[in-house]
């Protein structure tokens, strides 16, 4: 497999997993990006690459940068898009968000 080809299925895998995380079908991603069904088919499957104009859309509609679905790296702005969850939540669920990443901090520490 090239490298290019490798590159664009590990896009696909990254699209696929965070749509089916946040549950939706191709059709409810295609929709809120304001993309075709089509063109997230082909994404996900590796086909084809991605004008960046839909990469943009559909990282939008995943509430991910485009920088991750390109390189798998989490980057400042994905950290701003979690800010961005946690304001909306009240300070007491906010302590229960930081009790729940400290004790992941610690089972990871531990592997």
């Amino acid at each position: 497999m090239k490298d290019a080809e490798l590159c664009l299925a590990e896009i696909g895998k990254r699209i696929i997993a965070r749509r089916r995380k946040l549950g939706m079908t191709q059709e409810d991603l295609a929709e809120k990006a304001d993309v075709t069904s089509q063109c997230v088919s082909y994404a996900e499957a590796g086909k084809r690459a991605m004008r960046p104009e839909n990469l943009l859309k559909i990282s939008a509609a995943l509430g991910v940068s485009a920088d991750y679905l390109l390189t798998g790296e989490i980057i400042d702005k994905d950290q701003l898009i979690l800010s961005d969850k946690l304001r909306k939540l009240t300070p007491q669920q906010v302590r229960i968000v930081e009790s729940i990443i400290d004790e992941c901090c610690a089972l990871f520490a531990q592997e």
